[in-house]
């Protein structure tokens, strides 16, 4: 077998492109180099007098971690894949012989964004680059959150019931190598589901509650172009309600309609809203053993079609990038979330961009 050549290389990545290189798309739509401030500030690296080997580059670890969002990998498949498929060496620009980071290094890269906290301000900083490309927030807001899952945790119930007081349970205060593996903030929920109808045609006569382990991601997305435009990261049993007064509501909207299902409506929210100068196009409940009116439920069935464009976010997100907490405690759950809104945000513009290209 014949050692492979340069040109052997780019006739493989031709054809690559020929098949369509979601990340060659990625490449030449988004400029990574936006981020580069942020990430040299977060990370703070040395100037290199003391010696030793210099650290990669922190915009190609910066690709690297939107690589493994891409395709919920984890940081020893990330290294192989890297090593193994040209499509990720383009991407990041490497050749053949250049040095690869390690899954160790990957994993002390995310952990130093992490501890700088810098998962909003790269969010923003891609925020400001749609905003400049023209895709401003227009045509009010929706909201709505979704449940994202974390490994079990096998805990007793008095462990639990530390944990949900806010307490470390005292067999793990002598412990560490316990406790790093111990979840302490994702939390137990319960997950409800519509009753599918059975085979013989009848319908179970209430719904499924399925029990829920994990975190919850909270989102606003702006109606025009379903941008994800405010987040928030919390424990699987949080209110989804009270988050929409913990700055989920985006005041640069051009439109002050807000959109939401009935977890958002209570006279807090209303108050909120009417005073920051929203309108409320929030679900009505049902009354309490009476029927629902019927101009409420004509008025519920026409919110329903604008408010469910923020499911197709949560489906893109699990379906394409398999959204999972792979990590222990909220912090590092806040990344993980975070990275997923600004690679969902990023194939958004990329269709967007080849929607108006062929317009």
């Amino acid at each position: 077998m014949k050692q492979p050549g340069f040109f052997d290389v780019e006739e493989r990545l031709a054809r690559l492109s020929g098949l369509g290189d979601q990340l060659e798309a990625f490449s030449r739509t988004v400029d990574f180099e936006v981020f580069r401030p942020d990430l040299e500030l977060a990370l703070a690296y040395s100037d290199g007098s003391k010696g030793g080997r210099p650290p990669f580059d922190p915009v190609l670890m910066f690709k690297i971690l939107v690589i493994q969002t891409l395709n919920n990998l984890s940081d020893e498949r990330t290294e192989y894949l890297i090593n193994d498929r040209l499509s990720f060496m383009r991407f990041l620009g490497l050749g053949l012989s250049d040095r690869v980071p390690d899954a160790k290094t990957v994993w002390l890269y995310q952990k130093r964004l992490t501890q700088a906290g810098a998962i909003e301000r790269l969010f923003d900083r891609f925020d400001a680059t749609l905003r400049n490309a023209g895709y401003l927030p227009m045509s009010g807001q929706i909201l709505d959150a979704t449940l994202v899952a974390a490994p079990k945790q096998r805990n007793t119930n008095a462990e639990k019931a530390d944990l949900r007081a806010g307490r470390i349970p005292e067999d793990w205060q002598d412990k560490p190598a316990k406790m790093s593996h111990k979840d302490r903030h994702a939390r137990w929920t319960l997950k409800l589901t519509k009753a599918q109808r059975q085979d013989d045609g009848t319908m179970p006569s209430s719904d499924l509650a399925i029990p829920f382990f994990g975190y919850k991601s909270h989102v606003s997305i702006d109606r025009k172009y379903r941008f994800i435009r405010k987040w928030k990261t919390t424990h699987a049993a949080a209110s989804d309600g009270a988050r929409l007064r913990e700055g989920l509501l985006d005041k640069t909207n051009t439109a002050s309609s807000v959109w939401a299902d009935t977890a958002y409506r209570s006279k807090a929210n209303e108050d909120f809203m009417e005073k920051q100068g929203f309108v409320s196009k929030v679900h009505r409940k049902k009354p309490h053993l009476k029927p629902m009116p019927r101009h409420i439920q004509k008025s519920n069935a026409g919110k329903s079609v604008i408010r469910s464009r923020v499911e197709h976010v949560f489906a893109d997100q699990k379906s394409q990038t398999g959204l999972f907490i792979r990590t222990v405690g909220i912090t590092r759950a806040t990344m993980r979330i975070g990275l997923a809104n600004i690679v969902y945000n990023m194939r958004r513009f990329l269709f967007l961009e080849r929607l108006n290209a062929s317009a």
